[in-house]
């Protein structure tokens, strides 16, 4: 038995299994804290599986027995089977046109009765195998366009899915995927090209669209008069300025319009627009909002901001150190719509305030830190990059929940990893960092 048990631990890094451990423990707290009431029998309802957190409690103990199952897997299934797993996801991701439950207008969860599961969540560890599967074959060669266009195939393959179950903001973490293929390789020039799309996205909210691209068609005659010289003997260098305007006026007068009228909800635009202070010109039906009264306005500027309002009240509302466990009147008071799930984080900033934050930012940083660590050490291809996937994942759903509850991102919810309440998302992130985890304890090994 004490030779099993060793065999069990040996080579595990306890260092992610601790962060991981501590921050489910918070999340748990966190839960707690918005919905208990003083008359509550916590003992009772812990286990009963009625509320919140009594159902993630029951999720954590699920996770902790998926977690030891996965510990005990020989690491080779995780290489043999990515291509079948990728298939079986994206098959779950259609099954949901079928049989999937609607909640909150997106159609991307099916009930299992126990637990809603959304493919599209569960798909981003199906996408890491198979990204890392795609990258070790010895017959990869990712500097040809040819691997680059089919290891982008696999990262971006379910967005599309996510984006026709009005998936928008998990849809987005799939471009965290560009990480692992940086650094393996795929041509920064890409990556310059998708940022400055979105700069370019960002100008384009700030300034009407015609005189942005006149401004831009003047921006490149400057430019061709400048380079004149250089131009003539290197004549392709005009075709680059020219089709740089082309595109840019193809993105902010055709690209932009289509994103927000068809692709992004009528809500999540509403929300994007509101963050900068102007009406959504972009509506169902390609028509023009057409408020005028200044008090109309303000009122639908209110309730699509309530949520980030609240939020940030409550987060300053804990100052340095919090109003203290269960005392925070923002949280207690049910002020903060999705407390529970994508806005957790104010519960923990009210009850524990900035201190309590700075703890967890550090326990992240610890994690990611670990994870990168982990991903250098490893001699096998498919480990260092499932690796520094599982770090994108993390960093996306980090950065990006935490800028959404304090007002700089819009929101589109993403939820907080380990912390917001969902049986899905937990899964997800268990078996994400745990089979890094028992691909690390073979690191000796050279995986394919």
């Amino acid at each position: 038995m004490y030779q099993k048990k060793s065999a069990i631990l040996q080579g595990k890094d306890w260092v992610l299994i601790w962060m991981y451990g501590l921050i489910t423990i918070i999340g748990l707290i966190s839960i707690f804290s918005v919905e208990y009431k003083s008359n509550d029998d916590v003992v009772k309802s812990l286990f009963a599986f009625q509320k919140n957190y009594s159902k993630q409690f029951y999720y954590l103990i699920a996770c902790v027995i998926v977690a030891m199952f996965i510990l005990l897997t020989d690491s080779k299934l995780f290489t043999a089977t990515p291509n079948l797993l990728y298939v079986f996801g994206i098959g779950l991701m259609i099954t949901t046109f079928f049989i999937g439950k609607t909640v909150n207008g997106s159609k991307s969860w099916i009930p299992l009765g126990f637990m809603n599961l959304q493919p599209v969540e569960t798909c981003k560890i199906f996408t890491a195998l198979a990204l890392a599967k795609y990258l070790s074959r010895s017959d990869t060669n990712f500097s040809k366009p040819r691997s680059q266009l089919i290891a982008s195939v696999i990262c971006f393959l379910p967005i599309v899915f996510s984006l026709l179950q009005n998936e928008t903001g998990l849809a987005l973490v799939y471009f965290s995927f560009l990480l692992p293929m940086y650094r393996e390789g795929f041509p920064p020039a890409y990556l310059v090209i998708g940022a400055s799309m979105g700069v370019l996205l960002v100008v384009t909210l700030l300034f009407p669209a015609k005189p942005l691209i006149i401004f831009l068609g003047v921006v490149a005659l400057f430019l061709i008069n400048s380079l004149k010289r250089k131009i003539k003997r290197n004549k392709p260098l005009l075709f680059i300025i020219v089709g740089a305007w082309a595109l840019s006026s193809l993105f902010i007068g055709v690209m932009v319009p289509f994103l927000f009228k068809h692709v992004f909800q009528q809500y999540q635009a509403d929300r994007i627009f509101s963050m900068i202070g102007k009406d959504n010109p972009y509506v169902i039906g390609n028509t023009v909002d057409i408020t005028t009264n200044a008090v109309e306005k303000k009122a639908k500027s209110d309730k699509e901001n309530y949520n980030v309002k609240q939020s940030k009240i409550a987060i300053g509302s804990g100052g340095f150190f919090g109003k203290g466990f269960l005392k925070g009147t923002q949280t207690q008071g049910d002020f903060v719509p999705e407390q529970h799930t994508d806005f957790i984080f104010t519960s923990l900033a009210e009850n524990f305030g900035f201190v309590g934050c700075v703890i967890l930012m550090i326990l992240y940083l610890i994690m990611l830190l670990r994870i990168g660590f982990i991903a250098e050490r490893q001699r096998s291809t498919f480990s260092r990059v499932y690796a520094y996937s599982v770090a994108a994942i993390l960093f996306f759903h980090i950065a990006i929940n935490i800028c959404m509850t304090i007002g700089l991102a819009p929101v589109i919810g993403i939820t907080l990893p380990l912390m917001s309440y969902g049986g899905s998302s937990l899964l997800t992130f268990t078996i994400l960092i745990f089979i890094l985890i028992r691909l690390d304890s073979d690191r000796q090994m050279v995986l394919r």
